[in-house]
């Protein structure tokens, strides 16, 4: 199973777990969701343990680059995933309602299956908590940086991220899987499975109409910015978003979007500067697809999204995610936190989402990538304006 890709497995899981939620005996379907709930329970307690370990590293590393610079690409960056979130709430709950047809939450009556043990594994810290924490360390480095504390202290973190990094690829992912199999064949059982499936369908087209739709601004006001094509901006950054679908990683992808931003005329001081910073920290496309997923598992519960809870959970999405798009599907498992203590999702309800997000992971990868190359475009041009601006006053003087 190992050398088959993580889509594929996820779907052999989905189909597993009808199969035997809806033509195995119970006892077995059982047993298969033990391990969910086990599963479900690890990932409670993992999730303000991977807040600490994506944050604090992030914030400290963010403190060894240039000052204006960096302040310039974080706040676009931050912008920009902020208008994605905010643009996709609102895109999302005008559609996706329209295509959740009557029944399509199934039998509120139906019982589901049980484990045959339950055991609770309560998280450390709540994820509040771990977002403070987070700060108050990773500020707390960046306020050391020149002391020998500081050394030792970032290291410190940086070796935890590193665990929390493998505990993510040889442990969550892995075994992801048959805990999304353990969900759909308690779906199975109560009848929502393919409903379900059949909404997701419309969802995963409506989130890539959002990817390419929200790609499109960016690079339209980085061309009126700059005075370049934007069609043209967009599709010199092909090889970033098509490596990207691959590579499921931001930062893996790093090489071919930096020779792609270079290739629309993006200077080198700036693009190995902006590019790598950004694959961090600019995360529209995650966004983008967390945010139209949540509103999608809601809507099909029967309930109403609203946008005063939506907007935290949005605010906090972009800083929770930090370092996150380094890792395949660490987006998605850095926001499980927010979608429990904000949203007041079920472990049931966050398998769906992990379901959804992994399915399209790459595409939001490659969103995300590919508005790497706009905010570049643009950071680029402040770059040059302050450059002229300098060369006139000291021409002036």
């Amino acid at each position: 199973m190992q050398n088959i890709g993580l889509l594929p497995r996820l779907i052999i899981g989905i189909i597993s777990g009808i199969v035997i939620g809806l033509y195995f005996p119970e006892w077995v379907g059982r047993i298969l969701y033990t391990f969910t709930h086990f599963f479900g329970e690890f990932l409670g307690y993992i999730v303000p343990l991977i807040i600490i370990g994506f944050i604090v590293a992030g914030i400290a590393e963010l403190g060894a680059k240039a000052g204006k610079l960096l302040a310039g690409t974080a706040g676009l960056a931050y912008a920009s995933t902020l208008v994605a979130g905010i643009a996709a709430f609102f895109i999302a709950v005008a559609v996706i309602p329209l295509l959740i047809t009557d029944g399509a939450a199934g039998d509120p009556e139906a019982v589901g299956l049980t484990p045959f043990l339950e055991i609770s594994t309560p998280p450390i810290m709540g994820v509040m908590t771990a977002l403070v924490t987070s700060f108050i360390f990773g500020l707390g480095i960046n306020f050391l940086r020149h002391e020998k504390a500081r050394s030792a202290m970032y290291h410190f973190m940086e070796e935890f991220r590193v665990i929390i990094v493998l505990v993510i690829t040889k442990v969550i992912i892995p075994l992801l899987p048959v805990h999304i199999a353990g969900i759909f064949a308690d779906m199975a059982a109560t009848g929502e499975a393919f409903q379900t499936l059949s909404v997701f369908a419309q969802v995963f087209i409506l989130i890539l109409l959002m990817h390419l739709g929200y790609l499109t601004v960016q690079f339209t006001i980085a061309g009126a910015r700059t005075g370049k094509n934007p069609f043209r901006a967009l599709k010199n950054m092909t090889p970033a978003y098509t490596t990207a679908l691959g590579t499921m990683s931001s930062a893996a992808t790093i090489p071919v979007t930096l020779e792609s931003a270079k290739s629309n005329g993006v200077s080198e001081r700036i693009a190995e500067f902006v590019i790598p910073l950004s694959a961090t920290i600019h995360l529209a496309g995650s966004t983008i697809t967390l945010v139209a997923c949540s509103v999608a598992v809601i809507v099909l519960d029967g309930g109403t999204p609203e946008f005063g809870n939506f907007l935290p959970y949005i605010v906090l999405l972009g800083v929770t995610m930090i370092a996150a798009p380094g890792v395949p599907g660490g987006a998605v498992v850095a926001a499980l936190g927010l979608m429990s203590s904000i949203l007041g999702f079920t472990e049931a309800q966050q398998g769906l989402m992990l379901a959804l997000y992994m399915a399209q992971d790459g595409f939001g990868t490659a969103c995300n990538v590919t508005g790497d190359g706009a905010i570049s475009l643009m950071i680029d041009s402040f770059s040059d304006k302050a450059a002229d601006n300098g060369a006139a006053a000291a021409k002036s003087g």
